[in-house]
């Protein structure tokens, strides 16, 4: 993968949002709203930074891939290698894949956490509390099944905190609500007892999962990567499920949204139908204490839309507020007051009463999964339609551990 075509876009993304503000600067010069022609340029400009973000995404992704691969398989050169695994090495992932389902092989595809415990991802930190191993073939697929889950849950990738555990029972989590407090107190007086306090955060697994099914027929003649093909489609069906259940789930029956544990940090001002501007921005950045504000993980997150807004605003020196270079890596659009900005289709639109932005430290919002996600596969399920069956499938919960105040939410004005 060429370094220079990267840059190429990255130039060409640039000139784009500088056409952009050029736009904006002259119609606020002349002291007016953008006219027709004006708004029409901004939306295919903003369409093509759109258009420019998800190829750098990709290109970005295939370089990961590619690193991953390579590391993979030095790890593998170090070590014993057992006979199957030498089978794929040799024949190569996605033929191996291939022959086993035209030979009925049996062996399971196993599914482990291993391939994200190896990183690609450094907005995540995991903390497992088991250790697992897996097939060439599973950790394979795996790794191709979490990196469009993350893509796909803005939540997880602007720093959400993992936990994997090897059962499903209900899992606890001590929190301090309160601390020990301090006072003046006089010579020879009583000195009274202040004693923190404490409750739990309580996660349970959800069990997320879907099938797939492909034709022997299609086994046999693909000539594309069938591998690569069922993982984006597992992680494709995971992430529109759980994903969005980790902006916005109400906790009951599902997990509890990294918004919806959120707490108010600005209202927007009346008769503006639910719209912020600069200043409510700069106060939501600053309703999060300063230890979390400067947090590692401190990010924002709001829908595309709302972003398109954003790029318009300016703070009081005529300097935009959104800056459209982004922590390398990060999957981020761009940094707002110094801070990366995820986008993602869950949270509210710009409306009366919505809770349309989202900032704070999100290493507060942890998801619990169970032995990571499993991928299995049937011969006998639709036996009579000659197809092979896959089904993916995902234990976790997610909420806030933290509910001081680490995340914050702007909301539109009441109606």
């Amino acid at each position: 993968m060429s370094m220079s075509l990267i840059r190429r876009l990255e130039d060409s993304r640039r000139n784009i949002w500088e056409q952009g503000k050029a736009l904006l600067d002259k119609a606020e010069a002349e002291g007016r709203d953008l006219n027709a022609d004006e708004q029409a340029a901004w939306t295919h400009l903003t369409g093509d930074l759109d258009s420019l973000d998800q190829r750098l995404h990709q290109l970005n992704d295939v370089m990961r891939r590619e690193a991953e691969t390579a590391e993979t398989f030095r790890q593998l050169e170090r070590r014993p290698v057992e006979r199957s695994a030498a089978r794929f090495l040799d024949e190569g992932l996605d033929a191996a894949f291939r022959r086993a389902i035209l030979h009925n092989d049996r062996a399971p595809i196993d599914v482990t956490w291993t391939g994200w415990r190896s990183g690609f991802q450094p907005g995540i930190e995991n903390r497992a509390l088991t250790k697992a191993s897996g097939s060439v073939i599973g950790t394979s697929i795996y790794g191709e099944i979490i990196r469009h889950l993350v893509e796909a849950s803005a939540g997880l990738s602007a720093g959400a905190r993992m936990l994997t555990t090897s059962s499903g029972e209900t899992l606890r989590v001590p929190r301090t609500t309160a601390y020990s407090s301090a006072a003046i107190v006089s010579e020879g007086t009583l000195i009274g007892s202040s004693d923190p306090t404490y409750d739990a955060a309580v996660f349970s697994a959800y069990k997320y999962a879907f099938l797939v099914q492909i034709t022997r027929e299609l086994a046999e003649d693909v000539t594309f990567d069938l591998a690569q093909y069922l993982s984006e489609q597992a992680g494709v069906a995971l992430a529109n499920s759980a994903g969005a259940h980790f902006v916005t789930g109400t906790g009951s029956s599902q997990p509890t949204g990294c918004i919806t544990g959120a707490t108010l940090g600005v209202t927007g001002g009346a008769g503006v139908t639910g719209k912020f501007t600069a200043d409510n921005l700069i106060d939501l950045y600053h309703s999060v204490a300063e230890p979390y504000a400067r947090s590692d993980a401190a990010a924002w997150l709001m829908r595309n839309a709302t972003l398109a807004e954003v790029r318009k605003l300016k703070d009081s020196s005529n300097r935009y507020l959104f800056d459209i270079n982004a922590p390398a890596g990060s999957g981020a659009s761009g940094t707002l007051l110094g801070r990366p900005v995820f986008v993602d289709p869950g949270v509210a639109a710009v409306a009366v009463s919505a809770k349309s932005v989202l900032f704070g430290d999100f290493s507060r919002y942890w998801v619990r999964q169970v032995n990571g996600i499993r991928f299995d596969r049937s011969d006998d399920y639709a036996f009579g339609n000659d197809l092979v069956t896959f089904r993916a499938t995902w234990r976790c919960d997610g909420q806030m551990v933290d509910t001081s105040g680490a995340l914050k939410y702007f909301q539109g004005n009441a109606a």
